[in-house]
């Protein structure tokens, strides 16, 4: 949440309004709730800002973190902290947006920093920093998933609001909250940064997510390869596959094939019945991948 965030579709109600951009100082565009008005910029003592609990975000990394320690060392902090003040403690403050510029300027050993004042309670702040990493990108996955969450227990949130607000689609949303059922071996991974979050979402479907998993990472597999894998997981030699099985296609079949599978991206399979019909079947992993089906077909 260090750089300037996009700003956020109205899509709740007023306590969302704007992204932290427009409360920072952007004007609203219309038809955009109000939402409080900031103090100004101010600078106060970095011992009197305390970290945000609630925030999704739990990992910095520490190559990021060096490199913007070693630029606020030579140029400061150039976007002020985006804080609240703390009711039970007059004169602190809980970060809303920033929390890694505050923890670079405690490495540089600053004794103020830059902040702009929001009058937000507990539960729009943790609304606004959930929102502005999602949309910045600056969750994994799995922080990802426990923000999406923490916003529908507590807030009430559907996973078509959800999407809206953060400008993704809803199966992204549903499939990004889905992560949290992997075991903790694969969300392991996933937080060591070995597995994308679409290796992720292909192993949602696996049989044997902590094998399938450790193979992809051993053998370096692209998240196409990881779905070609769980789609072979299912293919069970029972007894009507096993009479398929038995059926030699013949040159031209299999070259149609695999020319829709190339179009496609996606399984194909084509069974021809006496009496010149068929059937044509159509093998997706995820909800992402059949979205993308229906949508050519549409075109």
């Amino acid at each position: 949440m260090d750089d300037e965030a996009e700003k956020i579709p109205a899509s709740r109600p007023a306590r969302l309004g704007r992204g932290l951009a427009a409360l920072i100082g952007e004007a609203a565009p219309d038809g955009m709730a109000s939402a409080p008005e900031p103090k100004g910029t101010r600078n106060v003592p970095i011992e009197f800002v305390r970290a945000n609990p609630n925030n999704p975000r739990k990992t910095f990394a520490e190559s990021d973190l060096g490199e913007l320690t070693d630029s606020i060392r030579e140029k400061g902090i150039i976007q002020p902290l985006v804080v609240r003040p703390i009711e039970a403690t007059p004169g602190t403050y809980e970060i809303v947006a920033g929390e890694r510029r505050w923890r670079a300027a405690q490495r540089v050993g600053l004794h103020e920093v830059p902040v702009v004042i929001l009058n937000v309670d507990a539960k729009e702040a943790l609304e606004l920093a959930i929102i502005e990493n999602v949309q910045r990108a600056d969750l994994n996955p799995l922080e990802e998933a426990a923000g999406y969450d923490q916003l529908m227990e507590q807030f009430n949130y559907t996973q078509q609001d959800l999407a809206k607000v953060v400008g993704k689609s809803r199966s992204h949303v549903a499939n990004t909250m889905r992560l949290s059922k992997l075991p903790e071996g694969v969300k392991a991974l996933v937080l060591r940064g070995d597995l994308s979050a679409g290796h992720a979402r292909a192993l949602l479907t696996s049989k044997s997510p902590d094998s399938l998993a450790k193979r992809i990472v051993e053998q370096g597999l692209t998240v196409r390869d990881a779905e070609r894998l769980v789609q072979n997981e299912d293919q069970q030699p029972s007894e009507t596959g096993a009479r398929k099985a038995a059926v030699v296609k013949d040159a031209d079949t299999k070259d149609l094939e695999r020319i829709l599978g190339q179009l496609l991206g996606l399984s194909v399979n084509i069974d021809h019945k006496s009496g010149g019909g068929g059937v044509l079947s159509i093998k997706y992993s995820t909800v992402e991948q059949l979205e993308a089906v229906c949508q050519r077909l549409k075109a």
